[in-house]
């Protein structure tokens, strides 16, 4: 069986279009699994777009398994009671800022900065989205681990059990799991990072080659530990590339 993976998409419906074409032209079959790594949401123009594909795919029955992303998060905490700000965000800017939600919340059809009362613009988001996207943000998980394989939005914290992993750090981790060069007990696969293209660092995989930017969305294959991304041409082999112990890494 071949897995197939689908970084942080970000509000960018076509993309994810092409990327599931992609995946189709690499003959996959029902029974492989597309697991996607969260993010599914914000920066790009159609948030609604992504998740009407998600919730359609897997009510058809699809072998797809979603994670848990931190924007994802912050969008069902918002749209359970109204919280705006997560305490990961050091800068304490709420998810209704253009920085995070705004985005989103256009692609429904609400303006984030039209609203007077925080408890309107609440209001008016949670009649604007649809109740099965509500309820598929709450069936998502944090960590999904095949073989030899982990998948996880963000990142471990290092020599932790999968069991004793905080969900915050599964989210939102990134300099102890980035810097850290010891093996884990998986070949961790993971997004969140944005790089300008996804990169094997020995002991874990980097797929977020920068949707949320604009660049392009890259899934990928894996057979056993062999990663392989799908390009316009086929398939790339996603050579390893661990860093030496005084190398500076790509995302500082």
């Amino acid at each position: 069986m071949t897995i197939y993976a689908i970084p942080d998409i970000h509000g960018h419906a076509a993309m994810l279009d092409k990327a599931l074409a992609r995946i189709e032209a690499d003959g996959a079959t029902d029974a492989d699994e597309v697991i996607f790594l969260g993010d599914y949401i914000d920066r790009g123009p159609d948030s609604r777009g992504v998740l009407d594909r998600l919730v359609a795919g897997r009510d058809e029955g699809r072998n797809w398994t979603f994670l848990m992303g931190n924007h994802d998060r912050m969008m069902l905490n918002y749209l359970t009671d109204g919280t705006a700000t997560d305490p990961a965000v050091k800068s304490a800017v709420p998810w209704t800022h253009d920085r995070f939600g705004g985005a989103c919340f256009r692609s429904y059809g609400v303006e984030p900065s039209g609203r007077g009362r925080p408890k309107d613009l609440w209001e008016a988001f949670r009649e604007a989205v649809p109740q099965a996207h509500q309820d598929f943000l709450t069936t998502l998980t944090y960590a999904e681990e095949r073989d030899a394989l982990l998948f996880v939005h963000a990142g471990i914290r290092p020599g932790l059990s999968l069991a004793e992993q905080s969900q915050d750090d599964l989210i939102w981790i990134r300099g102890a799991f980035l810097e850290s060069r010891e093996p884990h007990p998986w070949l961790v696969v993971h997004g969140h990072t944005a790089l300008v293209a996804p990169r094997h660092f020995g002991n874990h995989i980097d797929l977020d080659g920068g949707t949320g930017m604009g660049r392009e969305l890259f899934p990928a294959a894996f057979e056993g530990t062999e990663c392989f991304l799908l390009t316009r041409t086929g398939r790339v082999r996603l050579e390893r590339e661990p860093l030496g112990p005084q190398e500076t890494p790509p995302w500082e």
